[in-house]
């Protein structure tokens, strides 16, 4: 794709930006003012994305284009045959989601700190957070989250006619603030039952090495229950009980999203030998399949861990990630690996 069509592309984004913040300029003004403002920023397409999140690129078993980060496993044999067809068993990683995780009700971070009113009482819980009184209650956070198709290489045509690319546009798929499943954790014992048998001691200290195996290379599948270093999968919401700060909490609650997304058959398997041919029901999530690259307030383009896999250590992702006021929204893209036999 020439440079003249990209740059085009990125001028329709920023034009499609500009027509959505002068829909929400008729919006009251308590709703994009105030302790509650929204804040964030468009994602560039060319500058805001960690483009060596791509790689590792593999063959079969073989890796054509190697990176420093961890790679979960890949069919052994470079040949694969779907029906009829016949392919080269491919493995990469692709941006497919962008997700808004913020604290305030209806704020598109993504979309520039857009906040929207809906025009009805709905999303609006109390935001808890630092309590005067004290107790447990000041370490507890409730997100909401907001999930885009965001099929990036696709979309910006950098590779052409690769059938195992995400295809289609940029759309919003998710609005949590209307899930009654997301706002109330009795509710949401309805799709995750099996959280009593993990409410125990026992189970919450498996989570430890759940947290060093994800820091070190890619978090344990078999420990479903854990999100590593961020705390446990359970309940499926966005209501944090043990918030340590606004990246830790905020990917916490991400990890419970897609976990919840694949638990209601919403998002499917896409890695490892069952997805050469296409994806696969997925109701227990393999936390190994995903990568959150932070696109705000600060979007990390380089380093290990600028595209960490669910559960890593935020100690080496948070310095300068979040500032006070204006810096609290977080922005994610979503990096999905993907198996595929291809032409």
């Amino acid at each position: 794709m020439t440079h003249a069509r990209i740059w085009l592309r990125i001028w329709l984004h920023s034009a499609f930006a500009a027509l959505l913040l002068l829909t929400a300029s008729t919006a009251p003004a308590s709703a994009s003012s105030g302790p509650g403002r929204c804040t964030g920023h468009f994602v560039n397409p060319i500058t805001d994305i960690c483009w060596s999140c791509l790689f590792p690129i593999s063959i079969g078993g073989l890796k054509i284009w190697p990176s420093n980060r961890p790679d979960t496993d890949n069919p052994d044999f470079p040949l694969c045959l779907c029906g009829l067809r016949p392919g080269i068993a491919m493995g990469f990683w692709e941006p497919v989601r962008l997700a808004d995780v913020s604290m305030k009700p209806w704020c598109f971070v993504n979309l520039g700190g857009l906040k929207l009113d809906p025009g009805f009482d709905i999303g609006f819980k109390t935001i808890a957070g630092p309590s005067a009184v004290g107790g447990a209650a000041q370490y507890a956070s409730q997100w909401n989250i907001h999930w885009y198709a965001y099929p990036l290489i696709y979309w910006m045509e950098i590779v052409a006619d690769f059938l195992c690319l995400e295809q289609g546009s940029v759309d919003i798929l998710y609005i949590t603030e209307i899930d009654p499943l997301w706002q109330d954790s009795e509710l949401t014992a309805i799709i995750n039952p099996e959280a009593v048998l993990f409410a125990n001691p026992l189970s919450l200290a498996a989570c430890a090495a759940d947290c060093a195996k994800a820091t070190v290379s890619l978090p344990s599948d078999e420990l479903f229950w854990c999100a590593g270093c961020q705390g446990t999968m359970y309940p499926m919401n966005g209501n944090v009980a043990a918030t340590i700060g606004h990246v830790q909490a905020s990917r916490l609650a991400l990890a419970r999203f897609a976990y919840k997304l694949h638990r209601e058959l919403v998002a499917w398997g896409t890695m490892g030998g069952k997805g050469l041919c296409g994806k696969y029901l997925m109701p227990v999530m393999r936390k190994q399949q995903y990568r959150f690259q932070a696109t705000n307030p600060n979007p990390q383009t380089s380093g290990r861990y600028a595209c960490a896999p669910i559960g890593a250590s935020t100690t080496f992702m948070s310095a300068g990630q979040v500032y006070p006021a204006i810096g609290e929204d977080m922005g994610y893209l979503v990096w999905r690996k993907r198996n595929c036999c291809a032409l």
